[in-house]
């Protein structure tokens, strides 16, 4: 029987830019498998001033939000609650509207990280390093308050940065040391590398591996692979990829919004897999 309108439910991604998240692929190709035929995943523009207007026209089809950068944070005050997870690095990248009208945040990267990892054979390590100090940095520090039994040394460009991460670290309860970005091969020689850095900007590094590396985390998913995880995986390391984390965070995201467990993790992320290769395949502009 055809779905009425009135059961149509709707969920999004927002953030800007967002023409390149692929969170609409990973979501419809979950409620094609889950059979949510009725279930509809948009996504729409929107900076840290449209946000409010956003919230207050949304009615009571919307089921969940995905909440990207610049957005993690400024969600937050339009919120009835967060989860203690999105508390701990004070990041919401997931609303979950409940049935009775509340607006609920998580965050799905903390538990996403841990559950990639966990996939590659990762449960525990002794010591590990970080490579930058943005938002993913902490959420990467929250990953490894769960699975780092020692020191975590990041690797940052300024001193504010590195009191920033050091903070973090006293608020997760993770012993964390800073070091500066000129010595990052250091890091390289880690049981767990997790790069949270831009496009390019660990491509230097590529050329000082160890000739033994352990495992490397690197959060970029397009262009991939980056050249460090490209190195990293010729010389016998195990890579442990961003869209590894774009696909388990989404699952916990699919399940929270639809009620509905477990996401198809497999069609999830063979739609992803799908999705980056056919961008790869486009020629260059110009």
């Amino acid at each position: 029987m055809p779905a009425r309108a009135a059961d149509a439910r709707r969920a999004a991604v927002l953030g800007k830019p967002i023409a390149h998240s692929l969170s609409p692929v990973l979501h419809r190709a979950a409620y094609k498998e889950l059979g949510l035929t009725d279930w509809s995943y948009d996504r729409f523009e929107l900076d840290e001033a449209a946000l409010p207007g956003f919230f207050a026209q949304l009615g009571p089809e919307w089921a969940g939000l995905s909440v990207t950068m610049p957005l993690k944070r400024a969600v937050i005050p339009l919120l009835d609650g967060i989860s203690e997870t999105a508390a701990s690095v004070d990041t919401v990248n997931t609303v979950v509207f409940t049935e009775d009208g509340r607006r609920v945040g998580d965050n799905t990267d903390i538990p996403g990280m841990v559950a990639a990892l966990r996939e590659h054979g990762i449960e525990q390590v002794d010591s590990a390093a970080i490579l930058g100090a943005g938002a993913t940095a902490s959420s990467a520090l929250a990953a490894l308050a769960r699975i780092c039994t020692g020191e975590v040394v990041a690797y940052v460009r300024s001193e504010a940065r590195a009191a920033e991460m050091r903070q973090w670290g006293e608020r997760l309860d993770v012993e964390v040391r800073t070091a500066d970005w000129a010595d990052a091969e250091q890091a390289l020689r880690a049981p767990l590398v997790i790069a949270t850095t831009p496009a390019g900007t660990t491509d230097a590094l590529s050329s000082v591996l160890p000739e033994r590396p352990a495992t490397l985390f690197d959060v970029l998913y397009d262009p991939w692979p980056t050249e460090l995880a490209a190195r990293w995986s010729a010389y016998g390391g195990a890579v442990v990829s961003g869209l590894d984390l774009l696909v388990h965070q989404a699952v916990l995201q699919v399940e929270q919004m639809t009620g509905r467990t477990p996401a198809p993790l497999d069609a999830m992320r063979k739609a992803g897999e799908h999705a980056l290769a056919a961008r790869q395949a486009l020629p260059e502009p110009g």
